[in-house]
């Protein structure tokens, strides 16, 4: 059995534990109160292994919630993330069931969030939206059902609307080559953008003819 003589508090709120008048273990500052640490405490090997398990998971989830907390993320991407930090399948496994669980992972939440966001700041075609989730690791069915929202013309025509105002008025068949690109870049096909160059061609008093 050894002995706690010191638990200060170091850089980034880690506690330090000395067994025996030695240092030991740099704990998360978690682990160290949900254990209930005191000086005086007599730890035995085994508590000791399983103090360094706890502390693990605990920098696991830790990661994870930094992560999380830049914008909502897949499982895939989370877990993926985790593995780029060095922790192990076994931590990994247990803290993703653990957001699962208080619902801060959600594949199904993270595919809604990920179209709206891009409905509202960079309308793509729904094609390239399953594209996207799919890289994302979001499973099919719940890709299906994301995109099943999706309006191509209408995705197309609010993607074409910015474009639009910034090319030359009196020059159609660049207008319509640009207007084209632009829209087959954000994955649409052929016949909605050629319904949408000639819309926004038209609303802007132009004529093909």
């Amino acid at each position: 059995m050894s002995k706690i003589t010191r638990l200060p508090v170091g850089k980034n709120k880690k506690v330090n534990l000395y067994l025996d008048g030695k240092p030991a273990l740099r704990l998360e500052a978690e682990v160290a109160f949900r254990e209930g640490l005191r000086v005086g405490q007599e730890i035995a090997t085994g508590e000791l292994e399983a103090l360094k398990s706890a502390d693990e998971r605990q920098r696991c989830l830790n990661s994870a919630e930094r992560y999380l907390g830049y914008r909502p993320r897949s499982e895939s991407e989370l877990r993926q993330q985790l593995k780029q930090r060095g922790f192990d399948d076994e931590n990994i496994t247990a803290v993703l069931e653990s957001l699962k669980q208080s619902g801060l992972v959600n594949d199904a939440e993270f595919a809604r969030f990920w179209q709206d966001n891009r409905a509202s700041f960079r309308p793509r075609s729904k094609w390239l939206t399953a594209q996207e989730l799919k890289r994302k690791g979001v499973n099919e069915e719940v890709i299906r059902q994301t995109v099943a929202t999706i309006d191509d013309e209408e995705s197309a025509y609010r993607a074409a609307s910015g474009k639009a105002r910034r090319l030359p008025e009196s020059d159609y068949a660049l207008f319509r080559r640009r207007l084209g690109d632009f829209l087959r870049r954000r994955g649409f096909g052929y016949e909605v953008i050629t319904h949408v160059v000639e819309r926004m061609w038209q609303e802007r008093g132009g004529s093909s003819g």
